[in-house]
């Protein structure tokens, strides 16, 4: 059986694209303890770890710290070094988005080790980002004090990037564009109360992506975003454009060296282990994720269908 990916909302569970994608469990450790009490909890956890060996959880960055707590008291009742707690730092889509790739990943030929340190590697190649009305109160992503004094125009449109570099921008017309991808990528889009039409057109056209596929808006984001709160998530569509094939998925994880974890034994890419955190030994540094050791991506178009692709497990 593949590693399973879990989430701890399912408004984080995004669609599978085709049939062999599994779906990601739900652990729902937000909730009110009434409704998923932490003995449930750890039944659910211990039948995915006997069902697929390890289990790799996503959890927002921006998640309360009792929900992590929540999370770490589940391995920790269990004693188990097979249950990986990941919080890239992407917005609550971006990472549903993450945990889509992962997924799609599972099948695949990677141990899990590497699985789970590959998510630190995609996170980099997730371009996510937000159509909001005010930036007054966003404090996730640097925002110039001109753009905070212009938040207060009743019809003022601000494009924010989130990830993999910072961008904010007025949106003032059809060239005021956030910069892009330059690799192929499928748009995911969800809103708030705000049209989309200026993220379906105007970014999906100077982004040229593949396709544009819309969800439900997930409950963290009107937080994660400052916009509002769940049920009222204010004027807002959030978006994440990222690699949907899945042979470029596989090129991209297995061409980074491999190393095994000094501390669990698991194979890893990068420098940190996804399972137990320990770091690589000074005297073996890995190959980075920024900057020249990075993995490049071909222009849009050019990767797909190369040889070496995805080998599913028999």
């Amino acid at each position: 059986m593949p590693t399973a990916i879990a989430v701890t909302d399912p408004d984080l569970v995004l669609g599978s694209p085709d049939r062999h994608t599994p779906t990601a469990a739900v652990l729902p450790v937000g909730a009110a303890r009434d409704a998923y009490p932490l003995d449930r909890a750890i039944g659910d956890v211990h039948a995915l770890i006997e069902a697929h060996g390890y289990v790799i959880v996503l959890c927002p960055e921006s998640a309360p710290d009792a929900v992590v707590h929540r999370l770490h008291s589940i391995r920790s009742v269990l004693e188990t070094d097979r249950m990986a707690i990941l919080r890239p730092e992407l917005p609550p889509l971006g990472l549903a988005v993450l945990a889509l790739q992962l997924r799609q990943l599972s099948i695949c030929d990677f141990s899990p080790g590497v699985l789970a340190s590959a998510g630190r590697l995609l996170a980099h190649y997730v371009h996510a980002g937000a159509v909001v009305g005010s930036v007054a109160k966003l404090d996730r992503v640097p925002v110039s004090l001109r753009a905070h004094t212009k938040s207060w125009s009743p019809s003022a449109q601000f494009a924010v990037v989130a990830s993999p570099q910072p961008q904010v921008l007025r949106v003032t017309g059809p060239d005021t564009v956030p910069t892009g991808p330059s690799f192929g990528t499928r748009l995911y889009y969800a809103a708030g109360q705000q049209p989309t039409d200026w993220v379906t057109g105007t970014l999906a056209a100077a982004w040229r992506v593949q396709s544009a596929v819309e969800t439900r808006l997930p409950a963290e984001s009107p937080r994660w975003w400052a916009t509002g709160k769940p049920g009222s998530p204010g004027k807002m569509v959030e978006f994440a454009a990222a690699i949907p094939d899945i042979s470029v998925l596989y090129q991209l994880v297995s061409s980074v060296k491999r190393e095994d974890c000094r501390w669990c034994g698991l194979e890893l890419i990068g420098d940190r282990c996804g399972f137990c955190s320990a770091r690589l030994s000074a005297e073996a540094p890995p190959e980075p994720y920024g900057g020249a050791g990075r993995p490049v991506l071909a222009p849009a178009g050019a990767g797909a269908g190369r040889a070496g692709g995805p080998r599913p497990r028999p």
